[in-house]
């Protein structure tokens, strides 16, 4: 604790920021002194548990109080905040891990792969828009963003330039490596990748990347958005995870996805070991359930319908299927790693990526198999030759979801007992709260629900 708190002074650091993710996918916190790091990391700071979604914490008695207790290799400066610095806290409640915290749910699966001497290493790759309010009407912040295929536009790009390099620099100086920024597939949107990391730390890392987009964002004049599907002619915004299972000590891992021959070099011929078809055929086992984290809003499930878009695709899967570099899949396969691409933009990091773990060790454990590569453009399939090929389909809506969350034993057992409660009742309420404003177009309802929350 004193070398952090010296490091930290020398940084010109006063305050922490301690930040812990709600069960929508939320950064929550509050500031504390530099002079409580202590308390912080050993007791946490304290805040009103019925007060914080999906926690299900009694009003009053030694229940009632929520701890964040913070993580001192969390600890980062924030770049756009002088003299600031965030620590991530995991929930702790009556002294002992709370079982609904999110990152202590995704831990829970983490320990689940460290038996096993593995490590998933995760990359994630955020989309998002930058909208305003143009008097009753949200539109992309852009006004000449209006190309009917603006992928990669460069015009819009160069425009956006100024948030965008100071979000890349604000990532970079805080020890992200930014690969790629670009203008993705609808108007107003835009894509950050960074490298990939541990599956906690990509997760940590997408919530530090949502609190500083969000205040540069406002600081430009911007509105940052991860709404899964502002505009419904539009694609949507997703969380594509690209997933790879490790083995071995820091410094000496190797990717046990990476198929060999029997003489221990790599062939060339397969995309996946055995293992890494297992976790595949696992995640294709759980896909319905694993929806309902990955998508879990009322506005996803306009993105994952099968729809007409002014670009020519949605990019957006709606079938169960893997197959290799095959992007109107659910599992896009590649060598020695898969992307599944089901997540969107407002999914929480920590339980897509505790139900995805869950279900990879299931198909693991099992053996399950993915069946054969799927090569053709789904899309372009009706829905009869894609029974025939035996592929199904995602849940098409959130009470969906929902149902199958809690039919599949894995995945809700994976949430635990408390947080698959809470998290089933508000999703319902929301999907019950809609009801009244559905419309075949993205809803005032939906815009004022989602366009800042996440």
């Amino acid at each position: 604790m004193k070398a952090l708190r010296e490091k930290l002074i020398s940084q010109g650091i006063h305050t922490l920021l301690v930040q812990f993710t709600d069960i929508h996918g939320t950064a929550r916190g509050k500031f504390v002194p530099l002079a409580h790091l202590d308390d912080v990391l050993t007791i946490g700071a304290g805040f009103s548990g019925p007060s914080i979604w999906g926690t299900g914490l009694a009003r009053t008695g030694p229940r009632s109080e929520y701890y964040a207790r913070g993580i001192a290799s969390t600890t980062q400066a924030l770049p756009w905040l002088p003299g600031v610095a965030r620590i991530v806290g995991e929930g702790f409640v009556a002294g002992e891990p709370f079982d609904a915290c999110p990152r202590q749910v995704l831990a829970r699966q983490v320990a689940r792969l460290a038996d096993k001497h593995w490590t998933l290493q995760v990359g994630i790759e955020p989309e998002f828009f930058l909208l305003k309010r143009d008097a009753a009407r949200w539109v992309p912040v852009d006004e000449r963003d209006c190309l009917d295929k603006p992928s990669y536009d460069l015009k819009s790009l160069l425009r956006q330039a100024p948030f965008l390099q100071r979000l890349q620099d604000a990532l970079e100086r805080c020890g992200l490596d930014v690969l790629q920024l670009d203008h993705e597939d609808a108007h107003g949107q835009y894509e950050v990748n960074f490298a990939h990391a541990d599956v906690l730390t990509s997760a940590d890392r997408v919530m530090l990347f949502k609190l500083a987009a969000h205040a540069l964002a406002e600081a430009h004049g911007h509105v940052f958005s991860m709404m899964p599907k502002p505009f419904a002619n539009q694609p949507g915004s997703g969380l594509h995870c690209h997933a790879s299972l490790w083995r071995g000590p820091p410094g000496d891992m190797r990717n046990v996805f990476v198929a060999h021959r029997p003489d221990g070099s790599i062939d060339p011929d397969k995309l996946l070991s055995p293992v890494g078809r297992h976790f595949v055929a696992g995640v294709l086992e759980h896909a319905a359930a694993l929806t309902a984290l990955a998508a879990p809003t009322v506005n996803s499930y306009r993105r994952l319908k099968v729809s007409a878009s002014i670009t020519g695709t949605t990019w957006a899967p709606a079938y169960v299927a893997q197959g290799f570099n095959n992007r109107t899949a659910l599992v896009r396969t590649l060598s020695g790693r898969f992307e599944w691409r089901a997540p969107d933009a407002s999914a929480n990091p920590y339980l897509m990526l505790a139900g995805l773990i869950a279900a990879g060790l299931d198909g693991i454990q099992r053996e399950l198999d993915p069946g054969a590569d799927c090569n053709d453009d789904l899309f372009e399939l009706t829905l009869a030759q894609l029974a025939d090929r035996g592929i199904g389909l995602l849940p098409q809506s959130l009470e969906q979801a929902i149902d199958a969350l809690q039919a599949d034993a894995v995945i809700a057992g994976a949430l635990g007992a408390t947080l698959l409660r809470e998290f089933c009742a508000l999703k319902r309420e929301e999907a019950a709260a809609y009801a009244p404003h559905a419309a075949p177009h993205v809803t005032d309802w939906e815009f004022q629900r989602y366009a800042t929350a996440f």
